[in-house]
């Protein structure tokens, strides 16, 4: 673990309270009857919440020299990935078959963007400083759905701009992340790559809205 990032895990905690607020009105908020919320969604939720605490495991094992756990929670994620990413279907069908498909690209490219950058993270397997990288590019992911509920349900955003104001939060912790590193002589290009993918992201949802 490099020395910069040795507290990545909690910081990654933030992740939680974000997640609680984006899906507080749509999801907990139905706490303890769940009337509107259909078994797809449930099994959904618990995914997400497995993954993003194997998220905020994995940089603390490594930081309190846990290697052999941490690689057995990286081999367990072979199993958890897929079903997340096959978790967004249902969510997708509904959307496709809805009168608003175009709602389809949010979790459309949550899926593919997770898949990219998840995909990149295990190729760089042994190569601790680019795996670290795009897995925190996988936790950026995450506050698309959250962020992305929380302008419009608390803040009474619309979806327009909430989204570019999320792009824009986006951008920001990626050229700092690629200019800390830069100064520290880090290689900092995994970041420029995951910049490039939420820029093309950014344009796509521009051009269909």
């Amino acid at each position: 673990m490099e020395r910069a990032y040795k507290n990545l895990g909690y910081f990654f905690i933030l992740l939680v309270p974000f997640v609680f607020l984006g899906f507080y009105k749509t999801y907990f908020n139905q706490f303890p009857s769940f009337k509107e919320t259909t078994t797809f969604i449930h099994i959904h939720a618990v995914i997400a919440s497995i993954w993003i605490i194997m998220l905020i495991a994995q940089p603390i094992l490594i930081r309190n020299r846990k290697n052999k756990w941490h690689k057995k929670v990286g081999k367990i994620s072979y199993i958890v990935f897929p079903l997340l990413v096959l978790s967004f279907i249902p969510q997708m069908i509904r959307l496709f078959n809805s009168d608003h498909p175009t709602g389809l690209f949010f979790p459309l490219s949550d899926s593919i963007t997770l898949t990219i950058f998840y995909s990149l993270a295990i190729y760089h397997r042994k190569k601790l400083s680019k795996h670290m990288r795009y897995m925190i590019g996988t936790a950026i992911v995450f506050l698309s759905p959250t962020l992305g509920r929380i302008g419009p349900f608390l803040l009474g955003l619309s979806d327009g701009v909430t989204q570019n104001i999320l792009y824009g939060i986006i951008d920001l912790i990626l050229i700092g992340l690629i200019l800390y590193d830069k100064k520290n002589g880090k290689k900092y290009q995994p970041y420029l790559v995951i910049l490039a993918v939420w820029i093309v992201h950014q344009i796509t949802f521009n051009l269909i809205f």
